[in-house]
């Protein structure tokens, strides 16, 4: 017990070094710049968003829509916005807002105009695929002619599944890995299991530490970009390998689970605001806690805070 203690205390303490070197505005690792798919020769800008839902049975709290940005070239640094919407509502009501408040931090960042979008969308069943997709397509095209009438970058929509019973195993006992015997990281299907026609694959970024990988299933709904199926599955793998809070791949590119992060984190101002505003509920009626205003308030990033990776 005391070596296996002794042995975890570094790389403990690496691990806070880096998110304290991303909280200031550090760099922890790069994609090589060599290596890099060519969609990076034009300025690109990564999105991720994802939407949280109050537990089950409870109809009062409202969701929770996050979306996330790259801000540099490489890329590494993300800026957040955070919303709250109707209970249970999957389509992201105000990302038309949102990503505009994106694309302006991006010019100001970089001092470019993505030409190409790559949205990584998080927790979308395929029953709202359409819907969503209608909604959420048109409202970054919105966005985008908001701030020109001219400016229409490529844009390719992903959606990225992880609830799924699919599961893969090696043939050859000599490619497992682990005590486990998992896939290597970087497995990608995208036949015979597939849909027949649709631009879907199952990529396995990371290494299975303990017990059954579970692949990701990423669904390409649209795309502006003529992306290549190789080409989409290589940029794909390589954004699992810039999350800052480790430096092994992790099972969704940075982009999404940096959403996942903001709305996770978002829920517990909620909750702290439910509980500073308990009192003076009887002044207005109704508790400050459920009006729309304060709950936007409760959700709304600091200024000061609006260009650091605060969910890292």
């Amino acid at each position: 017990m005391i070596k296996a203690t002794a042995r975890s205390a570094p790389d403990r303490q690496e691990e806070i070094s880096r998110l304290i070197n991303v909280k200031l505005g550090g760099i922890n690792n790069i994609l090589v710049p060599h290596q890099r798919p060519s969609v990076f020769q034009q300025p690109v800008i990564f999105l991720g968003a994802d939407v949280t839902h109050p537990p089950a049975g409870d109809g009062k709290k409202p969701s929770i829509a996050a979306v996330v940005g790259s801000m540099d070239a490489h890329p590494s640094r993300y800026c957040a916005t955070v919303r709250v919407q109707r209970p249970r509502q999957e389509v992201i009501q105000d990302l038309a807002s949102m990503v505009r408040e994106l694309l302006i931090q991006f010019y100001k960042s970089t001092r470019y105009k993505p030409t190409r979008i790559i949205f990584y969308r998080d927790g979308v069943s395929e029953g709202q695929f359409r819907q969503v997709l209608y909604y959420e397509l048109l409202a970054i095209r919105e966005a985008c002619i908001s701030l020109e009438k001219e400016y229409q970058p490529g844009i390719t929509y992903i959606v990225v599944q992880k609830r799924h019973h699919t599961r893969l195993f090696c043939a050859d006992r000599n490619e497992r890995v682990g005590r486990s015997g998992n896939i290597p990281a970087g497995t990608t299907v995208d036949t015979d299991i597939t849909h027949p026609y649709e631009f879907d694959f199952y990529l396995c970024s990371h290494a299975g530490i303990q017990g059954t990988s579970r692949p990701s299933h990423y669904h390409v709904l649209w795309d502006d970009n003529c992306f290549t199926a190789d080409e989409f599955q290589l940029l794909t793998y390589q954004l699992c390998h810039t999350y800052v809070r480790c430096t092994r791949s992790v099972s969704i590119p940075a982009p999404a689970y940096y959403a996942h992060l903001v709305a996770f984190r978002a829920r517990y101002h909620l909750v702290d605001k439910e509980h500073d505003s308990a009192e003076g509920s009887h002044v207005s009626g109704q508790s400050n806690g459920r009006d729309p205003q304060a709950l936007a308030k409760a959700v709304q990033i600091h200024h000061d805070t609006l260009r650091t990776m605060y969910f890292a």
